[in-house]
């Protein structure tokens, strides 16, 4: 069984929302399975810490999730046109998978949300891509076979699923982009069963 895990950070829960149309895409592949986790958030106070595990949604990602996946999914909310704190916090403490090629190999995918129509999606997800080009991981996008690509009016494009939420409580991702974010869990899905093994430590 392949496993693709879907990493993500969600403040409102658009980007949760997100990740499970994802999830849904990559559980439609026979052979792969999605894993679902999250990232504690960041404090300008240094002695703050997290609980180890979060009050609800996904668990908190570990080193050791990144290890064992055979794909990933990233997903963050947009902040001024790059991913958000948290998650480039827990991608700084890679470097030791770095060192291993840990995630050498492996198909990635991306995904965004943001709070206006051009909120910096496209320049989010190839912030996301920078860290895992670094891993030396293989970038998988969405193809405009993808027929809610030419029929979306809000998120979604070639290079990865997105949502716009013109305000915190418009969470629902409309029909073309949780097809889009269907679709790169798929694709990320069946990448991953036909690169096992290839360019591995």
């Amino acid at each position: 069984m392949s496993e693709i895990l879907i990493l993500y950070y969600s403040l409102h829960g658009s980007t949760a929302k997100l990740a499970a149309q994802v999830a849904r895409g990559v559980n439609a592949v026979s052979g792969a399975r999605a894993t679902l986790r999250t990232v504690p958030p960041v404090s300008p106070d240094t002695e703050a810490t997290a609980a180890a595990v979060p009050d609800s949604g996904a668990p908190y990602a570990t080193q050791d999730d990144l290890l064992r996946c055979d794909g990933l999914v990233l997903g963050s909310p947009t902040r001024f046109g790059n991913m958000a704190a948290p998650l480039k916090y827990f991608l700084d403490g890679t470097a030791a998978l770095w060192l291993q090629g840990g995630l050498r190999g492996k198909p990635a995918g991306l995904f965004t949300s943001t709070a206006s129509l051009h909120g910096g999606q496209e320049s989010t997800l190839l912030s996301m891509a920078l860290p895992l080009l670094h891993h030396g991981m293989v970038i998988v996008g969405v193809p405009y076979s993808e027929p809610a690509l030419t029929a979306t009016r809000s998120g979604g494009g070639p290079y990865g699923a997105s949502h716009v939420a013109f305000s915190q409580e418009q969470t629902e991702a409309t029909a073309e982009e949780a097809a889009v974010a269907r679709r790169l869990g798929r694709r990320v899905a069946e990448a991953a069963l036909r690169l096992s093994g290839w360019d591995r430590p």
